[in-house]
Parts: structure tokens; C-alpha cells; sequence
């Protein structure tokens, strides 16, 4: 790292003797135009490589792909959803909010595979805070599958997410198979033929 930022700071700070200068004045072309840039290059891709590296985790093969879907009961005073009620049949449990771009343009996509596919369960457990725009955008979409708000994202932490919309594909027996990042194609053929494999 040092090397690469050395001549950055040659830019920045006068020379510190007429020997250096004249030492390092043969090479000025170069390292203004070359490894200037490399200190550019990797000033602005060490913040994209960290981003990258804390995002793994919401990526398609999570931790928990293989394992039993955690439990969890969650009850906004109105619904209320308890995981383990659901064994026996192929969930998608999908974390969304009302103020998320890509999880307004997957409900409909949402709502047509609920009434495709009925026997799929799609809990949906929101992360809302305010219970009014959750009751309006409830409304608004017609939304008609198990939805409940769980603003203090206690089911989101078990499952480590916090990126919406994230679903989990559990099947039959209550294990963890599939993550789906941000707004998939509910439609798409070769998923359908996943959820029917299940």
C-alpha cells in the first residue's frame, strides 16, 4: 500500500532535500500520470471490494441453505405468523416494505403466484414501522396472502437479512433451499418448475 500511496504524497508535501527532488524529478512524468492513478484506482475500488465483501452474505447461498428454516412467531396485534404451523408445505417466506422500490414492483408478481399456485404458502413479514402505510399498501395492492409487521425485524435477524426484498424457499420439511435476492420473475418457467419440484 505504501508504495502506492508514496507518490501521492510526493504530489502533496515539497520534497525534503534538493537531492530527492532531483532523484525523483526524472520519474515526475510517470508517476504523475501513471501511478497517480493507481493511487486513484485503489482509493475508490477498497470501498467497492468491502462493499462487496459484507454483501456476500446476501447473496443466493446463504449460511442457511440445507439447514431447518428458523422458527419464529410474529403478531402485529392484528396477524399473526408462527412458522412452524406451515410444516408439511412449500413456503416462500419473503421480508419486504412498503417503501421498497423492488418489493412494490415484485407484489404483483407475488400476488399472481398465490393464485396460481394456492397450495404454495407465501408469508410475508414486513419490516414496516409505521402501521399506517403498512395497512394502506396492504390495501392498496389487495394483497391476499399471510403478511404480518414486524417492525423490530426480530424474524429478519434469524435470518440474517437486512436487504429487501430477501425470500426464503423452505420446503415440505422445513428446510431452508432456496434465497432469492431483491425482485425476482415469479413467472419465470424454470422457477415455477423449481416450486412444483418441492
Amino acid at each position: 500500500m505504501q508504495r502506492y500511496l508514496e507518490p501521492c504524497f510526493r504530489r502533496v508535501f515539497p520534497w525534503p532535500s534538493v537531492t530527492d527532488a532531483l532523484h525523483w524529478s526524472a520519474f515526475t512524468p510517470y508517476y504523475k500520470y501513471v501511478r497517480f492513478h493507481r493511487c486513484l484506482s485503489t482509493s475508490l475500488l477498497l470501498p467497492l471490494a468491502l462493499t462487496v465483501l459484507s454483501g456476500c452474505g446476501r447473496g443466493a447461498h446463504p449460511a442457511q441453505i440445507g439447514k431447518k428454516a428458523p422458527d419464529f412467531t410474529v403478531s402485529d396485534g392484528t396477524n399473526s405468523i408462527h412458522l412452524a404451523n406451515y410444516r408439511g408445505k412449500v413456503i416462500l417466506l419473503n421480508f419486504w416494505a412498503s417503501w421498497c422500490g423492488p418489493c412494490i414492483q415484485e407484489t404483483p408478481a407475488l400476488i399472481a403466484l398465490h393464485h396460481d399456485r394456492p397450495d404454495l404458502e407465501i408469508l410475508a413479514v414486513s419490516i414496516d414501522e409505521d402501521p399506517d402505510a403498512y395497512t394502506n399498501y396492504l390495501q392498496r395492492h389487495h394483497i391476499d396472502f399471510a403478511t404480518v409487521r414486524d417492525p423490530q425485524q426480530t424474524a429478519a435477524k434469524l435470518y440474517h437479512t437486512d436487504g429487501w426484498p430477501e425470500t426464503y424457499i423452505i420446503d415440505r420439511d422445513g428446510v431452508v433451499r432456496r434465497k432469492v435476492v431483491g425482485d425476482p420473475d415469479w413467472s419465470n418457467p424454470e422457477m415455477r418448475a423449481y416450486l412444483k419440484s418441492l
